[in-house]
């Protein structure tokens, strides 16, 4: 009888990959098609301000199994900006293995919008269609996040990263590093296709004008 289960177990995991990878493809795909008038606007309004510096910004994540993967986002700061991060670390405002800063000299005015809105995040679609993130999980952390991570903070690369998640659409910045690992783990095991509806549509409720959001 617990044979019986641990295999149902198994293909309902199995099934639930295959639907949420199903749903990552053409969500992304859709999402891509139908912003892509914005994703022009957008890339004139960043060069408008900063013409030297790129539309896109790109940098290092880890994701599932430790794995490392370029995540996009439009460029929200200067283009000079990961060299001036050493010099604002001591103005972190969050506790753990992250870097957040309110009022951040480092952002633009299109950034300030688009960090607001959550615009920024929206290449990340590009992420999702590729397969290095899904639309619902735990955020991509850093590599220099990551080395100091506990056996425990690690539990959070068992599962592939997103675009959106428990945290993200629950507490966002408001709550410290500790806090957002148990959000994350706390999905990890509730984890469903239900429960990504729920978080994707809450998602959309907490978009625009979030608070929390810089």
């Amino acid at each position: 009888m617990e044979s019986q289960g641990n295999n149902l177990n198994i293909n309902e995991r199995k099934t639930y990959l295959f639907a949420k990878r199903l749903i990552d493809i053409i969500g992304s795909s859709i999402g891509i098609i139908l912003l892509s008038f914005l994703f022009i606007i957008l890339a004139i309004l960043i060069k408008l301000e900063d013409p030297k510096g790129a539309v896109f910004f790109s940098q290092k994540r880890v994701g599932l199994n430790g794995k490392e993967f370029k995540m996009y986002k439009f460029r929200s700061m200067v283009s000079n900006a990961e060299e001036k991060l050493a010099e604002l670390l001591k103005y972190n405002e969050v506790s753990g293995a992250m870097f957040k800063m309110k009022d951040d000299p480092r952002i633009t005015k299109v950034g300030k919008f688009i960090r607001k809105t959550s615009i920024d995040e929206l290449p990340q679609l590009f992420n999702v269609l590729k397969g290095d993130m899904s639309l619902v999980g735990p955020r991509p952390p850093l590599p220099r996040e990551v080395a100091v991570y506990s056996n425990y903070d690690k539990q959070r690369l068992l599962v592939t990263p997103g675009c959106t998640g428990l945290w993200q659409v629950s507490a966002r910045n408001s709550v410290g590093f500790e806090e957002m690992v148990e959000l994350d783990l706390q999905y990890i095991h509730k984890r469903s296709f239900l429960f990504d509806i729920k978080i994707m549509l809450k998602t959309v409720l907490v978009l625009f004008g979030s608070k929390d959001a810089f």
